[in-house]
């Protein structure tokens, strides 16, 4: 796994060619001495492919990569980084999984001890009032929502599994290494990624343990970081990638994990709820659900999303979901269990208006990080591992069609290198079923800002009858930031109290993530540019929401109306740089290694 990273870090004894190149990342305010130590140069490796994100779209890039080099007996070196601890540790789904995918990625994963064990078998969708709920025939869902052939799991157990199997190809699988840079050619295309120094104190001097990050060049990068990538939103926003498309737009997922007792379990149940305690009247413009699902041997997973295109300033997500758990159509389901992990992540809602351009000089975009996910379905890992699919394809192809040495051999990129566009890969994507499973609903989110019902109405219209076929498009022209609506129009929320039993209080359900930052500068920036809309506008004009919608408290107003931000406590959700007033936070990468621990996610 680390024998390439590795020796270009001086970690084991063996080291191979490297690029050097000075770059300075020290604060203004440093001695001379700890300045030069934060100058030293970076070591380099080069790639013919570099993926940057260990979830199920980089993975399956990478694994479709070395299969083709198999068959055709090319050598190209793929590496792939991610900032978690651990393979899947940053990973959170729902998950009821799709198979479609990886059926073409890996036919023999059935016989592969792949962690895909408890087979759908009951559906029920039911509509909540506070008291009571209603259940929705299943003949009167959308085809989207029936789970025949779909199997509950954990996304992040998947995402360990691939790149095990990754590895056996001969992928460079390097977990522990955030991507904190990207980097250009002279040519301007995509030469590579940096990783973040380690070893940097709050202060912003250089610890003991100080570390320069690495340089990863590669003939192309794949970005593979989910929902809101800082990487992924740079290219896109340099390279002009959303030009001419309607901006995303997300929803925040909040999720725990509880072990129940045996006579509960119900493996292969599936529970959605729409109504209570979100949608209490038809016409309500608040987007979102809920997920319950029983997976084997005695695991329910549920969950709560709410659409970050809310505009009451006051909802919060979090308090949302802890107060729908005792409803009693979904407490019976965590009787005499315990919660055992806790976490959030955004998603992306928008849809095929909203996915941006995929490809670049030197690059791709693949899975969340380009928005895949089929809202209506309520998935989006088929989607992500078909992108990663496609795109490892026609990265291949153009690679093994080029006359330059493969990095493979010569470990450096080819001198005055200036990287290709795989625009390939944007056609066959647009050609495949993936897009055409997300045609079939591109007006369905939009729909909702007419209100609850209908919604719902034009949902079901559109999946039964038009299929995406429609001729108009319903338009999404602003981002959730510019959506929340001013405090003083909205009347503050009175949240019940956690019982201790099925709710939580937020940072005691936070200690359930396993979140750790390990002693080092705040990793979430306030844009010099904006730097007085915290206290001036977000918690004068829409009371601050961000002490709400962010599922860890990293944020918080002092007597004084100051902000303070406790970025300890982040899961990486990107909630904050999506919700922000004006989206004045820029979230950057920590340290490799910190952020939550999922397992079961």
């Amino acid at each position: 796994m680390w024998r390439r990273i590795a020796g270009c870090r001086g970690v084991m004894g063996a080291r191979v060619p490297v690029l050097r190149r000075a770059f300075s990342t020290a604060p203004a305010k440093l001695s001379a001495e700890d300045a030069e130590i934060m100058a030293v140069e970076r070591e380099a490796m080069a790639y013919d492919v570099m993926i940057v994100g260990a979830g199920p779209a980089g993975l399956a890039a990478a694994i479709r990569i070395k299969q083709l080099c198999m068959s055709s007996g090319t050598e190209l070196s793929v590496g792939v980084v991610e900032k978690a601890s651990e393979v899947g540790a940053h990973i959170l789904s729902g998950n009821v999984f799709e198979p479609r995918a990886l059926d073409e990625l890996l036919p023999g994963w059935r016989e592969s001890g792949a962690p895909i064990e408890t087979r759908a078998t009951d559906d029920k969708f039911l509509a909540l009032t506070e008291t009571s709920s209603l259940t929705v025939p299943n003949f009167l869902l959308p085809p989207q929502l029936h789970n025949d052939g779909n199997y509950i799991i954990s996304l992040s157990q998947l995402a360990r599994w691939l790149a095990e199997q990754a590895e056996e190809l001969g992928v460079d699988v390097l977990p522990g290494f955030s991507a904190s840079e990207v980097l250009y050619n002279a040519d301007g295309s995509v030469k590579g990624i940096a990783t973040r120094d380690v070893g940097v104190n709050k202060d912003g001097t250089p610890s003991g343990n100080f570390t320069r990050g690495t340089e990863l060049h590669a003939r192309q990068t794949v970005f593979a970081e989910g929902c809101r990538g800082s990487c992924s939103e740079e290219v896109m926003e340099r390279f002009g990638l959303r030009d001419g498309v309607q901006p995303q737009t997300y929803g925040i997922g909040i999720k725990e994990v509880w072990e129940v007792p045996a006579e509960i379990a119900k493996p292969g149940f599936i529970q959605h709820t729409i109504g209570w305690p979100l949608q209490n009247d038809a016409f309500s413009q608040t987007f979102g659900g809920s997920f319950l699902y029983h997976m084997a041997p005695n695991y329910v997973l549920i969950g709560f999303v709410v659409g970050l295109d809310y505009d009451n300033p006051y909802i919060s997500p979090y308090q949302e979901f802890q107060r729908w758990k005792h409803h009693p159509a979904v407490a019976e389901h965590l009787e005499g269990g315990t919660r055992i992990q806790y976490g959030a992540r955004c998603l992306n809602e928008g849809g095929l208006h909203a996915l941006p351009k995929l490809t670049f000089p030197g690059g791709a975009l693949v899975g969340c990080s380009a928005g895949f996910l089929n809202s209506v379905k309520i998935k989006g890992s088929h989607l992500a591992i078909k992108s990663g699919m496609v795109c490892g394809e026609e990265i291949f192809n153009e690679l093994s069609a080029s006359e330059d040495t493969p990095c493979a051999e010569t470990y450096e990129l080819p001198a005055n290198y200036g990287a290709a566009e795989v625009t390939k890969y944007q056609t066959e994507m647009e050609n495949s079923w993936a897009f055409a499973e997300l045609k079939e609903v591109r007006n369905c989110h939009a729909a909702f800002h007419w209100g609850f019902l209908p919604g719902m109405i034009y949902t079901a219209m559109t999946t039964f009858l038009f299929k995406g076929r429609e001729p108009w498009t319903l338009s999404n022209g602003d981002p959730d930031s510019a959506k929340t609506g001013v405090a003083s129009t909205f009347k503050p929320i009175d949240y019940p109290k956690p019982d201790g039993v099925f709710s939580f209080d937020l940072l005691t359900n936070l200690s359930f993530s396993g979140t750790d930052h390990n002693d080092q500068p705040s990793h979430l920036k306030i844009k010099p540019e904006l730097a007085e809309i915290p206290e001036a506008v977000s918690l004068q004009v829409f009371a601050g929401p961000e002490q709400r919608f962010c599922p860890a408290k990293v944020y918080s107003y002092s007597e004084e109306g100051k902000l303070e931000i406790n970025a300890q406590n982040c899961l990486h959700c990107k909630a904050c740089s999506i919700k922000m007033p004006s989206e004045y936070i820029d979230w950057t990468v920590p340290e490799g290694g910190g952020g939550p621990k999922y397992s079961h996610m």
